[in-house]
């Protein structure tokens, strides 16, 4: 009996090959497997049971790494030999395989790195089929070495022989080196550091043998270490280094955001933070993403790593070089993003010489090119759960689902800030690692590059184009730059709104529920606090909280004093908001009452918590997005369980929430003499109750029973915590975000869900 076998999903650079031929073996059967730009072929000769027997494990027992999709089987003639082969891949033909992500260095290669008695004692690049690097690394497809950056490093006989040895767990293993014939590691010193970025570098005297033992001397002596990981360069100091950590915020340009920390194990993590089981299962993941953990109050981390903040990012080590510094230096260590503030990551050689040249002392690099740069992915516990921060590596690319399928190639723009783009054919779409802010050139310039790569990645020819309703967002100026597609809008929360419904799964009518900072709406103002009757196809504004003015424009974004001033009028002079800001206070309150293009109206949730943490004293200027109200929830007493209350009205049958009530009865707590945490308490739990009543309206008015909450303000747990539990105590079904962020690195996931929804109906309204 013969039988074709076609494998789609993730089942290229996991071990596939590998696992059919051992099974294939095993059960007696002839034939061969392959890779192609579909998956995995297999053809099998043999009986009928051992076939059926093949097929019923061939899902059950695949390699902890694959995603099958889908198996499709056709009884054919084969002609085999009696034996099992792999074959050489077949590139051709449009891809529809997929690609995995980086791995994290697994158990038996960290054994291996650990043994002095192995081949591949203390070598950084171990690897196997089981885990290191993927996406980072792969050129086209079908996945194989000659379409890696590996090509340059021909194999040695000892690396020949695991490769082609079945039996091996580097059989058909592409990255598969060692010391004799893989990526060298070397330290340079950075002549910029001291003086002008760029300056040449130089080898360190001695580094060439013993690089990881100079780095570690770079450290200790408080300096700035460039470390090439594997979508990019990171910028280290030992954690518990005032002086060094206060020196790499200065140098690179980053006032208060806080940087991530690397502790070699579990056991350093539980020193520094509070880790329960699902902190732990995720800091373990594979994936190896920065989680965002409560730090204990005496944690042995400089004042400059997270200043001003009750939690740190934490993560494991996730290559084996970074095993081998967190073993050497014997301390945690900071681990941030080698760029400057708000540029993209640096990963090729040259450019991180001349970008960081004047931040680090010292770059740890190595000659395996990076082909795609990948930030770390960030993820907060949530319920026994991982919510997405940002997601990059470890998590891009696998793909989502869409409820919709494309029935046309989509390319899916992204938003202006935290931006992502997704590429969709037929039921996959594909989210692009975290791109960052498209405000400078480089940005944009990785942000069209990425683009390009997907789209030859996958096979994806965009046919429709989707993009925000923004006029000046550089994401939209590119889709309408693009020649010969046709070209979909959709309306910023909407597409929050259809990111969550896709993060989950759904495709039905519910109550979303968008707060974040601004979206361009509808009517040409600036929405951000809104209620939507919406689908994937469409929605309606059912609610929003009442417009207020944003006195100077992006600059109340800048400085929450000013939504403070607006939202209080002219009853704000007495309170010591009013006072630090004396100078200006009355101007621009009168700004806000002229309004006007100098002080455009926004219904925006994310101003409303700026205004409130401008009044309490938290921040009336920020440093990065989201600062004031990041900093107001972490002052807020979870144990306090009043609220402010807000008055809803309606106008035309839209509902419309006086956020100035939340504001006013802060301001008459503080007065009072009511402390900070308690009003921050207070303040979370009105916002909370308003969106519980609105939900409960617009129950009574529709009969929908599902919330969907999106949107940057719900990456606020105390708020999410609050808002899911009430709204589940009063019946509703309530979806939240767990692959992609609440926030707009999930936008482009929305925007694609909605095309490929519109594409099967015709042309829709935004």
């Amino acid at each position: 009996m013969g039988v074709w076998v076609r494998v789609e999903g993730v089942v290229q650079g996991v071990g596939f090959r590998p696992f059919v031929h051992g099974l294939a073996t095993g059960l007696g059967l002839a034939g061969r497997v392959g890779n192609d730009a579909h998956g995995v072929f297999v053809e099998l000769e043999g009986g009928r049971g051992q076939i059926a027997e093949f097929l019923v494990r061939l899902e059950r027992d695949a390699p902890p790494l694959a995603a099958i999709e889908r198996v499709t089987v056709t009884s054919r003639t084969v002609r085999a030999d009696g034996r099992f082969r792999i074959v050489a891949s077949d590139p051709s033909g449009a891809s529809r395989t997929l690609v995995s992500p980086d791995i994290a260095t697994c158990a038996d290669c960290l054994a291996e790195l650990a043994d002095p008695a192995d081949r591949r004692y203390r070598y950084p690049f171990v690897n196997c089929v089981n885990c290191g690097p993927r996406l980072t690394i792969v050129r086209a497809m079908p996945y194989d070495r000659p379409l890696t950056t590996m090509a340059g490093f021909a194999m040695c006989d000892g690396c020949l022989a695991e490769y082609h040895d079945p039996a091996d767990r580097r059989f058909h293993a592409q990255p598969i080196c060692c010391p004799a014939c893989g990526p060298t590691l070397r330290l340079v010193a950075a002549a910029g550091a001291a003086g002008t970025a760029g300056a040449p570098s130089t080898e360190l005297p001695g580094a060439a043998g013993e690089p990881l033992a100079e780095a570690v001397r770079v450290l200790r002596r408080g300096g700035v270490l460039a470390v090439k990981g594997l979508g990019g360069y990171h910028l280290s100091v030992l954690a518990s280094d005032e002086g060094a950590a206060a020196e790499l915020r200065r140098r690179k340009r980053r006032e208060d955001k806080p940087f991530a920390v690397m502790v070699a194990d579990l056991a350093a993590a539980r020193r520094l933070c509070e880790v329960d089981e699902a902190g732990a299962a995720l800091l373990t993941d594979r994936a190896r993403p920065i989680v965002l953990l409560p730090r204990h109050p005496d944690a042995p981390v400089a004042g400059a790593v997270a200043p001003g903040s009750r939690h740190l990012g934490l993560m494991l080590p996730y290559t084996p070089l970074h095993h081998l510094l967190l073993a050497d230096a014997a301390a945690p260590i900071v681990l941030t993003s080698g760029n400057r503030s708000d540029e993209p990551i640096a990963y090729d050689d040259r450019d991180a010489l001349e970008r960081l040249g004047g931040i680090a002392d010292a770059f740890l690099t190595h000659d395996r090119p990076i082909h795609l740069r990948a930030d770390d992915s960030v993820v907060r516990p949530f319920r026994g759960k991982g919510m997405a921060v940002r997601r990059s590596r470890g998590h891009a690319p696998r793909p989502f689902t869409l409820a919709r399928e494309a029935s046309r190639p989509i390319l899916g723009c992204g938003a202006e800030l935290k931006n992502t783009f997704c590429l969709a054919k037929g039921r996959h779409a594909f989210v692009s690692p975290h791109i960052g802010d498209l405000e400078d050139y480089e940005t944009f310039r990785s942000y069209v590059e990425g683009i390009e790569h997907f789209a030859a990645l996958f096979d994806v020819r965009p046919e429709v184009v989707a993009h925000d309703l923004h006029p000046e967002y550089l994401s939209t100026k590119h889709a309408l730059g693009l020649p010969g597609v046709e070209l979909v809008a959709v309306q910023h929360h909407h597409a929050h709104i259809a990111a969550c419904l896709a993060d989950n799964g759904e495709h039905g009518r519910v109550i979303g529920v968008a707060f974040d900072g601004l979206g361009y709406g509808l009517d040409g103002t600036l929405w951000g606090g809104e209620f939507l009757l919406a689908d994937l196809v469409t929605f309606e504004r059912a609610g929003h909280l009442a417009p207020v003015p944003m006195p100077g424009g992006g600059a109340a974004i800048r400085q929450p004093w000013r939504m403070a001033a607006a939202y209080l009028g002219g009853e704000g002079e007495a309170l010591a908001v009013a006072r630090r800001n004396e100078r200006r206070w009355g101007q621009v309150s009168a700004l806000a009452r002229r309004g006007g293009q100098a002080a455009p109206l926004t219904s925006s949730a994310g101003r409303l918590f700026d205004a409130v943490a401008a009044l309490l004293g938290v921040r009336d200027a920020i440093t990065y997005e989201g600062q004031a109200a990041i900093e107001l929830e972490q002052l807020a007493n979870p144990a306090e369980r009043g609220g402010y209350p807000a008055a809803v009205s309606r106008d035309g049958g839209v509902l419309v929430v006086a956020g100035s009530d939340l504001v006013r009865a802060a301001a008459a707590d503080l007065a009072a003499g009511a402390g900070v945490p308690v009003i921050s308490a207070r303040f979370h739990n009105g916002v909370s109750d308003l969106i519980v009543r609105c939900c409960r309206m617009l129950r009574d008015g529709t009969g929908l029973t599902t919330v969907a909450l999106s949107g940057g303000v719900f990456q606020n747990l105390l708020l999410l915590e609050r808002t899911v539990d009430r709204l589940s105590g009063a019946g509703f079904r309530v979806l939240t975000h767990s692959g992609v962020p609440a926030n707009d690195g999930g936008i482009s996931l929305g925007q694609v869900a909605v095309a490929a929804a519109r594409d099967r109906l015709g042309p829709v309204s935004p």
